[in-house]
């Protein structure tokens, strides 16, 4: 019996493309590539999210590579401009879950500076009752640290909770916590899901 979901935000309720705003900022697609792949990978994205702080990151990358600091720098302040807007149809999905009652919580990798520039503004915000940010927490996932975490914040067993997530290490790693987990791949194939346990009509 599930008693709560509980929902990732990046690829699942929201879009997120990081080379977004630097598609305007570094028009050569290959001088682009090479600066996301080199100057600011995706493994050093990730120690923002796991709760490193965005200036520390800034000063440090922009140190190794000086003439591209002012665009080191535009990694932050355009972050923004990374979410273009909600995954579609999920929206639609947890309005429907809040409207039946459902307990909605959310676990998220996302960095605590760049979190508080974007969740003012989130609609959704309002349907969750917590949300366990990473970089808040200086734990991300798939660390079973964090589902230990959200856990104990959300106030249910996590047998008795639906986890949705589009990385599939990341569901895994839930599944090995104990929760019961759902791998996103669209809006549709989530619906199911929870039509399927009893959820949604």
């Amino acid at each position: 019996m599930i008693e709560a979901v509980v929902f990732d935000v990046g690829k699942v309720l929201v879009e997120w493309e990081r080379d977004l705003p630097f598609r305007r900022l570094i028009p050569d697609p290959a001088t682009r590539a090479w600066f996301m792949d080199t100057v600011i990978p995706l493994e050093w994205h990730g120690e923002h999210d796991a709760g490193r702080s965005a200036a520390e990151m800034i000063a440090e990358r922009s140190a190794l590579y000086p003439e591209h600091a002012h665009l080191i720098e535009a990694w932050l302040s355009h972050f923004n401009e990374t979410i273009p807007g909600p995954v579609p149809g999920s929206e639609e999905l947890v309005e429907a879950l809040h409207a039946r009652g459902v307990p909605l919580y959310a676990i998220t990798n996302f960095g605590a500076d760049t979190w508080a520039g974007f969740v003012p503004d989130w609609r959704l915000r309002e349907f969750f009752r917590d949300i366990v940010v990473s970089g808040d927490e200086q734990l991300a996932k798939p660390d079973p640290a964090i589902y230990a975490l959200a856990a104990g914040r959300f106030g249910h067993d996590p047998a008795a909770m639906l986890f949705i997530d589009d990385s599939l290490t990341n569901v895994t790693s839930a599944r090995n916590c104990g929760w019961q987990a759902h791998h996103f791949m669209n809006a549709d194939g989530l619906r199911t899901a929870l039509i399927e346990h009893g959820l949604l009509k």
